[in-house]
């Protein structure tokens, strides 16, 4: 399943209708209508965001995650109503609503009952032109998926104008309560409920755990988090080595835009299924994982590429570490430090015998969160240049996505910062990026990408990958005044 921006999905002319959750006297019982206070704190990461949120001109506006997909028409609205409402009630997440009160900071919940959910069902005119159906829906997601607000969610169908074509289901939700492998699940679950209440068979879902639930439970794990603890150390001296700062781009994209201008961005199929196996089996090989393959590729790229012999990266790591999260909703996502380099044997099999020495030393800590870990730090840093790997070839439905025309989508971003997302389906590697819409930032991206494909398919033909004869200089080890890092309690 690829991932890119809304922009870049075929969205054809037709027919709109907005499905939008609401709670109150419309609720299926009058037992449920109405919220009800809920002690269960967020998630750490889930309170950065709120927090960040509120201090930010967009209001958190432009931070959402989504899906498009398509299912045979007519479409049934009684029964894709049903289908929505159960999916709702299934999580619980869905009905929840975190706020920070302005003046005080406090943090607050409130949580609907399952069956006191209701829908909006808004129909908008007839679209003659696919150009008024993008600029409708990307308005109505970046409008109305706040984290500020609830529901921080919608859905919109899109009956097409030839009557024969499919209809398209587009979702969108604010980052806070989904991640990317959330966005891969929810095609797989509405088609699979919507399918049933037309009378096919029963969805038979797995059963799926609370974010909510997750929160407090990752609250009570890291109440008390020392500075001796491997999570803060290893964070302390990641960001010691980088002069304070977390890594960036290898390659030098330029000063930012002083124009507030949304980020480019890129999608690629840089290997079929066959490449990809033939990748694997070469990294298997050498007695290391496809993952440590793709960090140790990216490393070379960036040697071949004047980027240094020092490979510095932050990768996130999924925390849905019990079988309740599998299914479930919400932002299960850690973060790890990656720092390696690549001038060691000057063989392909140093490199990834080094990137995955380093994964398997820091994907533990990654269970706690990076926010946690600032505080504890007195410390703070943005990420710039993260890159994300996801194998989804086991994903429910995974086959049926090309079918499907299936899509994970994202909000526009405006940060000068480049983020790499890796996606092995089974259509083979797919690979997207965004970057600063800059002539510079475009040119060196687009390089670093032809290379990394050229290279991935150099070890996938070969086995092995040509490091760079000549290594430029490695990248500065900045220092910065230690005790601006907080180093004791």
């Amino acid at each position: 399943m690829e991932f890119t921006e809304l922009a870049d999905y075929a969205v054809p002319a037709g027919t709109l209708t907005e499905w939008i959750p609401s709670v109150g006297p419309q609720a299926r019982t009058p037992e449920a209508a109405g919220w009800r206070s809920d002690t269960r704190p967020t998630s750490y990461v889930h309170e950065a965001h709120l927090r960040t949120s509120l201090s930010s001109l967009r209001r958190g506006r432009e931070s959402w995650l989504g899906a498009a997909f398509e299912v045979a028409g007519p479409l049934n609205k009684p029964a894709f109503r049903q289908a929505v409402l159960n999916w709702i009630d299934r999580h619980e997440a869905m009905r929840s609503s975190a706020s920070i009160d302005e003046t005080t900071g406090e943090m607050s919940r409130l949580t609907a009952a399952e069956g006191a959910i209701d829908i909006w069902q808004v129909e908008q005119e007839r679209c003659s032109q696919s150009s008024e159906v993008f600029e409708h829906l990307q308005y109505l997601f970046d409008e109305f998926t706040s984290p500020l607000i609830w529901p921080a969610y919608a859905f919109v169908t899109l009956e097409p104008l030839d009557d024969t074509r499919p209809i398209t289901v587009f979702f969108a939700a604010d980052h806070s309560i989904i991640d990317g492998l959330s966005t891969v699940l929810v095609a797989h679950e509405i088609a699979a409920l919507y399918g049933e209440e037309l009378g096919g068979p029963p969805a038979a879902l797995f059963e799926a755990g609370s974010y909510l639930d997750f929160g407090s439970s990752e609250r009570e794990r890291h109440a008390e988090l020392e500075h001796s603890h491997d999570a803060v150390r290893m964070w302390r001296d990641f960001l010691v080595d980088g002069d304070g700062e977390l890594p960036a781009f290898p390659l030098d994209i330029g000063d930012p835009s002083p124009e507030d201008v949304p980020q480019g961005g890129l999608s690629a199929w840089v290997l079929d299924a066959e490449q990809a196996d033939s990748f694997s089996t070469a990294c298997r090989k050498t007695g290391h994982s496809l993952f440590a393959g793709l960090l140790a590729v990216l490393a070379i790229t960036g040697g071949e590429l004047g980027g240094g012999t020092r490979f510095r990266t932050v990768t996130p790591v999924h925390t849905r570490d019990e079988p309740q999260w599998a299914s479930a909703l919400g932002w299960f996502v850690g973060l790890c430090p990656i720092s390696f380099d690549i001038d060691g044997d000057g063989s392909f099999g140093s490199v990834i015998a080094a990137a995955s020495a380093e994964v398997k030393k820091t994907k533990p800590i990654a269970r706690v969160p990076l926010d946690r870990v600032f505080t504890t730090l007195g410390y703070s840093a943005r990420p710039r240049f993260v890159v994300s790997f996801m194998d989804v070839r086991f994903a429910p439905a995974a086959e049926h996505w090309p079918d499907w025309n299936a899509r994970a989508l994202r909000s526009k971003q405006y940060q000068h910062d480049v983020y790499v997302w890796i996606n092995r389906t089974p259509q083979g590697i797919n690979i997207a990026a965004r970057y600063p819409n800059t002539e510079q930032a475009t040119a060196r991206v687009h390089e670093y990408i032809g290379t990394l494909r050229r290279l991935l398919t150099e070890v996938a033909d070969t086995g092995t990958a040509r490091i760079p004869d000549t290594a430029p200089e490695p990248f500065r080890d900045g220092h910065i005044d230690s005790s601006r890092i907080a180093t004791s309690q």
